[in-house]
């Protein structure tokens, strides 16, 4: 399903602007209806795409060597509403999303560190990967859940 970078990277990006619309619209509802119970709903889909998609960025970072600069752009985008998208095109026109997957060792010296070895491991089996990336976001999310919403509950 996700064969190239762009392709996983492009569908959260998405996926991220999506949930923004859901907790906008759950916000609205609220604002006109008093239905608190949609802010809750869309803030939990919104909180769980937003950590896959820092996960996402994350990946796609090590995956294509990306600087600090374009790391921290794809990170941040998540924070503004809709940003992701126009990051994406910034990042796919700077082909920083260009290429497949480095599941072997191509004889660059960057390829024989320890986290890279760690990287190229977990691509060549991507149901493990896919399953610690879940793992880590639903402990990160039900951490957060714990912690309460931003602003606490008022």
């Amino acid at each position: 399903m996700f064969r190239t970078p762009l392709t996983l990277f492009r569908t959260l990006a998405i996926a991220e602007a999506v949930s923004w619309t859901v907790l906008i619209v759950g916000l609205v509802v609220r604002a006109s209806t008093d239905l608190s119970v949609a802010v809750s709903i869309g803030g939990a889909i919104h909180g769980f795409v937003f950590l896959a998609y820092g996960a996402t960025a994350v990946l796609v970072a090590l995956n294509q060597r990306w600087g600090a600069g374009p790391t921290a752009a794809a990170i941040v985008s998540a924070v503004i509403p809709y940003a992701s998208i126009p990051v994406e095109i910034w990042l796919q026109r700077s082909a920083r999303l260009r290429g497949a997957w480095r599941v072997d060792d191509s004889g660059d010296p960057r390829d024989r560190r320890a986290f890279d070895r760690v990287l190229r491991f977990f691509l060549r089996r991507p149901w493990a990967l896919a399953g610690v990336v879940v793992v880590v976001v639903v402990v990160v999310f039900a951490a957060l859940l714990t912690l309460g919403p931003p602003g606490g509950k008022g």
